[in-house]
């Protein structure tokens, strides 16, 4: 795959072209080659990120300064982002929005990208954003691995919640994911077989995938009072029960009457429900202001999907490698 004109792609694929010296000297010592969108990918410290991407890391590392009280979503791309995004802004804010019957939802209105962004959007946007507007506790969202993370992140207070994926279905989602944002008039797709090998190989979004998962699920191990390690087939299968865990870490429980009688648990669990977020208008027909369409974030959210797409020697294969990586570590997806 060759990268096409600039010109002829949106905003969010094209090239950048006001990198920092610094950046541009980092990426002239990297490895880099072709990823599955039009656009170059470079390995920096052990990761995969396009030049985009990139750029926004080193403002994140070089800037960004944790608070205590900040609660930071990460997760592997393709894992259930959008839905434990609007999750974790729906438990945090449960009180006002259920003591204001007259205020309609934030959810309901806006797609959870917006209500809690990428520390990596941020910083796209803005070299050093001001943040100063964001209420406590500060709710963010990243990809980026345990290693990468800003020293503040790791040596503060602030806790994280990291939520990942069975490799097989968080392959088949990228994979749909990445050829949907391809304009359809560029006439360039993602070819399964291709991104299938360049996945197994690590070079991914935030790849390689098992390195990611590893640091987050050894970060939780040694510090569970600062890493909450949750993998997106857990919340599918009881969600009631980790929605609870997850106010048990965050310092926020939930009140028995919220439990059974007010109907606090269910109620949040039904507004993120993939069923109502995904029919909603904004949902439906708005966009983000990178111009991503909402409606790509919403596929079918099911698990197991991979059955309809990889054949027996992809899986074989994913399966191998997903055991060699994990193997010793305790960790199964």
């Amino acid at each position: 795959m060759s990268a096409p004109n600039n010109s002829r792609l949106p905003k969010y694929l094209q090239e950048v072209d006001n990198l920092t010296d610094e950046c541009r000297e980092l990426i002239s010592t990297l490895p880099s080659e072709m990823g599955w969108l039009p656009m170059f990918m470079h390995f920096y410290q052990g990761i995969w990120y396009s030049t985009r991407t990139l750029k926004a890391i080193l403002q994140v590392q070089h800037h960004f300064r944790a608070l205590d009280s900040d609660i930071v979503l990460v997760s592997t791309p393709k894992s259930g982002t959008i839905w434990l995004k609007a999750i974790l802004f729906s438990l945090l804010n449960r009180s006002y929005y259920h003591s204001n019957k007259k205020v309609d939802h934030p959810l309901l209105r806006k797609n959870p990208h917006e209500l809690v962004p990428f520390l990596e959007s941020l910083h796209m946007l803005d070299t050093n954003p001001d943040l100063s507007s964001f209420t406590s506790p500060r709710l963010f969202a990243t990809h980026i691995p345990f290693g990468s993370l800003p020293e503040s992140m790791k040596n503060s207070k602030c806790k994280i919640v990291y939520l990942c994926r069975n490799p097989k279905d968080t392959y088949v989602s990228l994979w749909q994911f990445t050829n949907n944002l391809l304009p359809k008039e560029t006439g360039t797709t993602s070819p399964l077989e291709e991104t299938f090998d360049k996945f197994c190989r690590g070079v991914s979004m935030y790849g390689p995938f098992w390195d990611h998962v590893l640091g987050y699920y050894k970060a939780s191990l040694e510090m569970p009072h600062k890493v909450f390690f949750l993998t997106y087939e857990e919340m599918k299968e009881k969600p009631r029960e980790q929605l609870k865990r997850l106010a048990d870490f965050l310092g926020c429980p939930f009140s028995e009457d919220e439990e059974e009688v007010d109907g606090g648990v269910d109620e949040i669990l039904r507004l993120c429900s993939f069923n109502n977020l995904s029919k909603l208008e904004v949902n439906q027909n708005g966009k983000l202001s990178t111009g991503h369409e909402n409606k790509s974030f919403f596929r079918k959210g099911e698990v197991g999907d991979w059955v309809s797409y990889l054949t027996p020697d992809m899986i074989e294969r994913i399966d191998r490698i997903t055991e060699e990586k994990f193997h010793g570590s305790g960790l199964k997806l």
